[in-house]
């Protein structure tokens, strides 16, 4: 055995040996006892006005039909910077383009589709998505950022479905694309179940890697709504999934970053700060697939620390490195955690709504570049539209 062959597998050894499967919750039910305690809710703010939102989302539309590029898409590998993270050409970016289209296709649904120059952006990027989403497929053995692409592609071709209900040829390849991602995210799950985007174990043809709560989380979103538009995405699938999720739930329901962290639950990531901006999707993800151990309590309890120490997750936003803020916060939870929170908020009875919408809003606007984006990490050329899309779907949200 070569000196290169021994490193390998000691590596391989240490990554296993700190990965084995553990349970923290098998049902949900070990998470009765209060959720985190000594968190008071926000006071309540005058709301910002119908005409700043409006306003503020009239800016946002305008940046992403600015920003989009020829051939429909959003996003490039153009622009560069000293800390890129590791994106093996051409099939990290492939996924990361195809992921951001999704998700900027979902958001001019929501916020704009019936204007004459949005519909127009919309056709193209479709264009896109129909050529292009058949060909995602996972970069190299370790790099596996697809998953965000069938996540994301699934929930917009959900809602492109429910568009042009009479062209019968673009419905059929609708259904057809999003079959398509259910066996992609069937065949890319892990062995325990769930998604992760790497796999630093063997690089098996099914990933030997632990899956990472917040990406089944917005898995299991996707797969909800898809249901809900009368798909049947396999039961097994996401029975797997929602079962690696609650072994990665502590019970003051923070979430580990990922299983492979089990051996570490009070590490910083892995802490009520930590978690700050995965706990609202894993709640509302598990909430949506039948879980009662996430009641209203602690989906306002989880609400009320987003607003009060939002600090905590806003200090890590624009950091160039992921996971150097306090708590191992990485600046790309910001815009996700905010954007899964306002799911958590329609939860909720409608008289405890309001409180939150106005917080959530006010600190999505005072976020607002001068060009009209958001953005929390920088990622190639990709965070401007896919900050920008998750802060309008959060804005319209709150309306």
């Amino acid at each position: 055995m070569t000196p290169t062959t021994l490193l390998r597998s000691l590596a391989a050894w240490l990554i296993l040996l700190t990965s084995a499967t553990v349970s923290i919750a098998f049902d949900g039910k070990a998470a009765a006892a209060p959720a985190v305690s000594g968190v008071s809710a926000p006071d309540p703010i005058d709301p910002p006005s119908t005409e700043t939102v409006n306003s503020a989302i009239n800016r946002g539309i305008s940046f992403l039909l600015e920003d989009q590029n020829n051939n429909g898409s959003w996003g490039s590998a153009t622009r560069t910077k000293d800390l890129n993270i590791y994106a093996p050409v051409p099939g990290a970016h492939q996924a990361f383009r195809a992921a951001v289209t999704s998700m900027c296709v979902s958001t001019l649904y929501e916020v704009g589709g019936d204007r004459e120059d949005v519909r127009q952006s919309l056709d193209r990027a479709e264009a896109y998505l129909f050529e292009r989403l058949p060909e995602v497929r996972r970069a190299t053995g370790i790099a596996m950022y697809n998953v965000w692409t069938h996540c994301y592609a699934i929930q917009a071709l959900v809602r492109m479905k429910a568009h042009q209900p009479e062209d019968q040829n673009r419905q059929q390849q609708i259904d057809q694309l999003v079959a398509q991602q259910f066996d992609m995210l069937k065949r890319y799950a892990s062995i325990d179940g769930g998604w992760g985007y790497y796999d630093f174990r063997y690089q098996t043809k099914q990933p030997s890697s632990s899956s990472l709560s917040f990406v089944n989380a917005a898995v299991l979103v996707a797969l909800y709504e898809a249901k809900q538009a009368g798909y049947e995405p396999p039961q097994k699938m996401i029975d797997k999934a929602i079962a690696a999720t609650l072994r990665q739930r502590l019970p003051d329901f923070s979430y580990l970053y990922g299983e492979y962290l089990k051996w570490k639950p009070r590490a910083g990531i892995n802490r009520p700060g930590g978690s700050l901006g995965r706990s609202q999707a894993c709640n509302i993800a598990l909430r949506l697939w039948g879980d009662k151990a996430v009641t209203e309590d602690i989906l306002t309890n989880w609400l009320d620390r987003l607003i009060v120490r939002n600090g905590w997750l806003d200090i890590g936003r624009k950091r160039p490195i992921p996971h150097e803020a306090w708590f191992q916060v990485a600046g790309y939870f910001y815009y996700f955690g905010h954007y899964y929170a306002t799911w958590c908020i329609h939860e909720l009875p409608a008289d405890q709504q309001p409180l939150y919408q106005h917080h959530i809003a006010r600190i999505i606007l005072d976020r607002q570049e001068k060009d009209g984006s958001w953005w929390d990490y920088p990622l190639y050329d990709y965070h401007q539209p896919y900050g920008t899309a998750f802060a309008l779907m959060t804005l319209v949200r709150c309306q």
